[in-house]
């Protein structure tokens, strides 16, 4: 399975019209125009994520 960093994610989730609301230390999150719930993502930019937080990512995103 293809390992992504924050930084890819976070473009991924941008292209699919999600922005950026609040931030707290490393912790992004995400809300969409028309998508109810938000999407939480963690960690430097360069950072990797571990397959369970990029699986919880795509479900918040409803992509999953």
């Amino acid at each position: 399975m293809k390992r992504y960093k924050v930084s890819e994610v976070i473009k991924i989730l941008e292209a699919d019209k999600w922005y950026l609301f609040a931030q707290k230390g490393s912790h992004k999150q995400f809300k969409h125009p028309t998508k109810k719930g938000k999407v939480t993502v963690n960690g430097k930019l360069s950072d990797t994520l571990s397959q369970e937080l990029l699986n919880s990512i795509w479900k918040q995103a409803g992509w999953k």
